[in-house]
């Protein structure tokens, strides 16, 4: 009986682990055999060693998209975290329309990447965009401001399009977990003579804790992992000013068909962000342990 509870259980787990090795190991693996090939579209590709790290490593737009993709990275996760949490604090008060308003609230996270940050460049559009109308009606500037093609601005606005669609899965998250933390806390803190900004401290934080470390953990890949706003948005540039680690390797392996160096650049940024997961985890858990 052991026998064939075994036998069939090893049958009920065959058709995952099957997709498990087809669609995440194999890739994998293959990705990094790539990074050692000098593989290029209609090649076969042949074992270059770390020929490929040391032109990648020495190329000036890899750091270029190493710093962008660290300064995209942690901006908007830190944005959309405050924002996030501001909006799930407000909708957890009794207040009216709540509902509604917390439907809508996932209209943005909803919609497709693609609408959303085409609606943003046209938002963004220096000669039809409404924000460029709206800031010279009101007086704030003369002349319109090409938010996408000023390196100044570029990235700026990247980020901005980006928390505006992602912001409500935070929002969501940390409004769920308000939902569990029992009212009896709060009671007793106003009772003890605790004001708002210290209920929230004490009582709001630790219960959501594990929540936060779990949204900005995932989040974090997320963002670091990004490449819809970058190319429908700037495509990378102007000048590289918002090339990140994703566009990079889209211009390599789809562009330039150079697969192999591609894969190094892939290859490459994957032990930065596992530290980068590793030291939110680390944090998180330090806080939540204290």
């Amino acid at each position: 009986m052991r026998t064939r509870e075994s036998l069939g259980g090893i049958g009920l787990l065959a058709p995952t682990v099957l997709i498990l090795v087809g669609l995440v190991l194999y890739p994998f693996f293959y990705a990094i055999w790539l990074a050692f090939s000098d593989k290029t579209v209609g090649s076969p590709g042949q074992f270059v060693g770390l020929r490929n790290f040391i032109y990648v490593l020495g190329w000036p737009q890899f750091s270029t998209a190493v710093v962008n993709t660290v300064v995209f990275t942690v901006s908007a996760v830190a944005i959309k975290f405050v924002l996030g949490m501001a909006v799930a604090l407000v909708l957890n008060q009794q207040i009216r329309a709540r509902n509604v308003f917390r439907a809508f609230l996932l209209l943005p996270w909803a919609m497709p990447a693609f609408v959303v940050y085409l609606v943003w460049r046209w938002l963004y559009d220096p000669l039809s965009g409404l924000i460029n109308y709206a800031l010279i009606d009101l007086g704030l500037i003369t002349n319109p401001i090409a938010f996408l093609s000023d390196r100044n601005t570029a990235m700026l606005s990247v980020i901005i399009a980006h928390v505006w669609r992602n912001f409500p899965f935070y929002a969501i998250s940390f409004l769920a977990g308000m939902q569990t933390i029992s009212q009896e806390l709060y009671d007793a803190a106003q009772v003890d003579g605790a004001s708002r900004v210290q209920q929230f401290r004490h009582v709001t934080l630790p219960g959501l804790y594990h929540i936060i470390g779990v949204v900005v953990l995932l989040t974090t890949i997320w963002t670091a992992n990004a490449f819809e706003p970058v190319y429908l948005l700037t495509g990378g540039g102007p000048s590289d000013a918002t090339m990140v680690y994703t566009m990079l390797v889209y211009v390599m392996g789809m562009m330039n068909l150079r697969l192999g160096e591609a894969a190094a650049v892939s290859t490459l940024f994957l032990p930065l962000l596992i530290g980068l997961v590793l030291a939110v985890t680390v944090l998180l858990q330090r806080k939540a342990n204290a």
